[in-house]
């Protein structure tokens, strides 16, 4: 089965109109169902904000949930407000539990920062991270072109096969070290997860201006390109029991209209709760 949604729920003005900020993810969820959450990346999120979010959510919506920056490398010099690693995990475990009892974790995507390449230390810090993360499904996502070299590409595949992750095939500008490939392969037969971050070659790179993220994202996928991954999605859905699509160019107010247009291309319906909504 594909499932077709988002990153984030709260910024994509084109869908609430008159909704008011409390209501936007029950509107979300008349569209979509599933919603990939990035708050969890900044910070450890309260319990109560995942019992919220589940019990806002109709019964079988699903959220993919990132990883907090300390489980992927990214603070390196920021100050960590864990002591220890196993008091990060802990958190972050107690944090999930609401979406998780009640059936709606789809995964918790690990994103991987450039630097993050592919280094026998790398490897093992892979595998102590989904030890870590016990038995709740998890996906790698990498963003340093090493790890899918001519000469690593299989190892790379083989590894996380043989350690349990969830593939994550990106669409993203080929610029450089700093960027991979699309890789369309399942590394497991339950599940796979895409996502769709824009081609937008000139602002991949321009880390040090200051609205770099708004440039990063900012595209719009043709029609061709996005059929070109209608087929490829659905090649994917042979090797996999479900697999979850997210369009992350989400700066000019892209990735709504994408993926309403590859919905319509796979036939593919909206979300799960009736659209009655307005007067949030």
């Amino acid at each position: 089965m594909i499932k077709i949604g988002l990153t984030g729920f709260g910024d994509h003005e084109e869908l609430y109109g008159k909704i008011k900020p409390a209501g936007r993810l029950p509107a979300y969820s008349t569209h979509f169902p599933i919603v990939e959450i990035d708050s969890s990346f900044y910070a450890v999120q309260p319990v109560k904000n995942y019992a919220k979010w589940s019990e806002q959510t109709p019964e079988g919506f699903q959220f993919i949930v990132k990883a907090y920056q300390g489980m992927t490398g990214h603070l390196r010099s920021k100050k960590n407000y864990f002591d220890t690693p196993e008091e990060m995990y802990q958190a972050f475990h107690a944090s999930i539990e609401p979406v998780r009892s009640a059936g709606k974790l789809a995964m918790v995507l690990f994103q991987f920062p450039p630097w993050f390449d592919c280094t026998k230390d790398n490897v093992e810090f892979l595998r102590e991270a989904k030890e870590r993360m016990q038995d709740v499904p998890s996906a790698v996502e990498f963003r340093n072109e090493s790890w899918y070299s001519p000469e690593m590409r299989g190892k790379t595949l083989h590894f996380l096969e043989q350690e349990g992750w969830i593939h994550t095939v990106a669409d993203e500008p080929q610029a450089g070290s700093g960027s991979i490939p699309i890789v369309p392969v399942s590394t497991g037969t339950d599940a796979t997860y895409v996502r769709l971050h824009g081609r937008n070659i000139s602002g991949w790179n321009q880390s040090s201006h200051p609205d770099w993220r708004k440039l990063r994202y900012l595209y719009r996928y043709s029609t061709e390109e996005l059929a070109e991954w209608r087929d490829r999605l659905l090649e994917l859905e042979k090797t996999c029991r479900e697999l979850y699509v997210v369009f992350n160019n989400n700066s000019g107010g892209d990735a709504t209209d994408n993926a309403k247009e590859l919905q319509s291309l796979l036939g593919i319906d909206g979300g799960l709760a009736p659209r009655q909504l307005d007067f949030f």
